[in-house]
């Protein structure tokens, strides 16, 4: 039987330090690719690259994995940057985005986590908070550094009827690392998590012609130590 492949989008640094002589790199986090072998799936890493190969690499794969990372550019919803340090890449946003466009044009299930869901709302219309301190009660540490990663630490209710719902239960903890999130949603998206503060968490998909999940937590971070976030991967292998 023949292993459903999983498009994963890379990210890229242009020094990865001393150890690797400083040497500009394409990658992905480990997560991802265990996550998705473990679950049956082909997992085949997309390096940034020009938004031109898009519709090639979306031709060679399944489905595709939209994963964590630096911010999403603002210009792209409309605003300037609010942020003193906004670490921000629009190479690796033109090229995500021509990624979803043909995933889409093409029929293919997307799963996004933390800033792959955030730009595919922006890519169908919405918006984001660039800092949610400033929406947070701040009772909920969205950015959770330095508790460990594969560590829980604040409550998500999902609703009825979603994806998640079957997944996670009607409510569960999860990971947190992020301070940026979904502001205005996109059309043809709903909302399908929330956290305690009124934070969107879990977003899914209102359009039959656009299989779509996304979080805002990382399952990547912990698929190895809850059986939840392994859980979300092998839907996205096994069913999305």
């Amino acid at each position: 039987m023949r292993r459903p492949i999983i498009g994963i989008a890379a990210n890229e640094i242009e020094d990865a330090g001393a150890k690797l002589y400083h040497l500009p790199i394409s990658y992905t986090p480990f997560g991802y690719v265990k996550a998705v072998q473990n679950a049956g799936g082909l997992p085949l890493v997309l390096p940034v690259g020009s938004p031109d190969l898009a519709k090639e690499y979306i031709k060679q794969i399944d489905k595709l994995i939209l994963a964590g990372g630096q911010n999403v550019s603002p210009a792209l919803y409309g605003e300037s940057v609010q942020l003193e340090e906004a670490s921000l890449s629009e190479k690796r946003d033109q090229f995500e985005l021509a990624l979803i466009e043909e995933a889409i044009a093409q029929n293919k299930p997307i799963f996004a986590v933390c800033r792959g869901l955030q730009l595919v709302n922006v890519a169908l219309g919405g918006s984001l908070y660039q800092d949610i301190s400033h929406f947070s009660d701040g009772k909920i540490a969205h950015m959770q550094v330095p508790v460990s990663r594969e560590i829980p630490t604040h409550q998500i209710q999902t609703e009825d009827t979603s994806i998640l719902r079957d997944i996670y239960g009607k409510k569960t903890t999860v990971n947190s690392f992020h301070f940026q999130a979904v502001k205005k949603l996109a059309k043809k998206l709903k909302v399908t998590a929330l956290s305690e503060d009124g934070i969107i968490e879990g977003v899914e998909s209102n359009d039959s012609n656009l299989a779509f999940l996304g979080v805002q937590w990382h399952p990547d971070f912990a698929f190895d130590h809850l059986e939840q976030e392994m859980a979300v991967f092998r839907y996205v292998v096994e069913e999305l």
